[in-house]
C-alpha cells in the first residue's frame, strides 16, 4: 500500500509541475499566480503546498523537470550513425521549435530572473555533463572524438534554441552551415570513407 501511495504522490507531483509549466509557458512568468495553477491542476492551493514549499519552489522544480523532458525528447531523435546526421541537422531545429518553442522561451524567463539564476547555472552544468556523456556514446558510432562532438552538439543546440526563441532563419542557416562543414572536415580527418558522407542539399 505504501508503494502505491508513493507512486500516486509522485505522479501527482509530476502532474502539478507539468500543468504549472504549461500555464506559465502560455501566459508568461508574471501573469499566473498559485490559485490559477491550482485551478489548472484541479486541486486547491493547500494541496499544492503538500508538494512544494512555495511558488518559487514549484517554479524551480517544474522548470528543471519539464526542460529535462525536452532535452530527453531532443536526444531521443539524435543520429546514431553518419548517414542520419544530415537529415537530423536539417529537420531538428524546426521540429523542436514547433514542439517546444514556448517552453524554451519560459525557461529563459525563469533562469535569467535574478532570484532563479543560480538554479539555471546548476541546470546548465548538468546539461554540459549530459551532452558530454552523449558525445562519448556517439564517438564510436561516428568515428569522431567526443571532445569535438561535444562542441558541435552545443553549436546545434544553440542554433535550435535561438530559432525556437526568435525564428531567426538567417542565424539558423549560418550556424547550421558551419556545423555541417565542421562535421565534413572531422569525418574526413578521422578516416571515415568518403562514401559515408551524404551531404544535405
Amino acid at each position: 500500500m505504501r508503494t502505491i501511495n508513493e507512486e500516486a504522490r509522485k505522479a501527482k507531483k509530476i502532474e502539478i509541475m507539468e500543468k504549472c509549466f504549461e500555464c506559465y509557458a502560455d501566459n508568461g512568468l508574471t501573469g499566473i499566480g498559485i490559485k490559477a495553477i491550482a485551478d489548472a491542476c484541479g486541486c486547491n492551493v493547500a494541496s499544492i503546498y503538500q508538494y512544494f514549499e512555495n511558488l518559487d519552489d514549484l517554479i524551480i522544480q517544474a522548470t528543471e523537470y519539464c526542460m529535462s523532458k525536452v532535452e530527453d525528447d531532443f536526444m531521443a531523435k539524435a543520429p546514431t550513425d553518419v548517414e542520419e546526421l544530415w537529415s537530423f541537422i536539417n529537420e531538428i531545429p524546426y521540429w523542436t521549435a514547433t514542439l517546444h518553442g514556448k517552453k524554451y522561451r519560459l525557461m529563459y524567463q525563469v533562469y535569467t530572473n535574478p532570484k532563479y539564476r543560480e538554479y539555471g547555472q546548476k541546470f546548465f552544468a548538468g546539461v554540459d555533463k549530459r551532452y558530454t556523456e552523449y558525445a562519448k556514446l556517439l564517438e564510436g558510432k561516428l568515428g569522431i572524438p567526443y571532445q569535438k562532438l561535444t562542441a558541435l552538439i552545443f553549436i546545434l543546440i544553440r542554433a535550435c534554441v535561438h530559432y525556437a526563441l526568435f525564428e531567426d532563419e538567417f542565424y539558423l542557416k549560418a550556424q547550421i552551415n558551419v556545423l555541417k562543414e565542421s562535421l565534413e572536415l572531422f569525418i574526413f580527418k578521422y578516416n571515415l570513407k568518403e562514401s559515408d558522407v551524404i551531404k544535405a542539399n
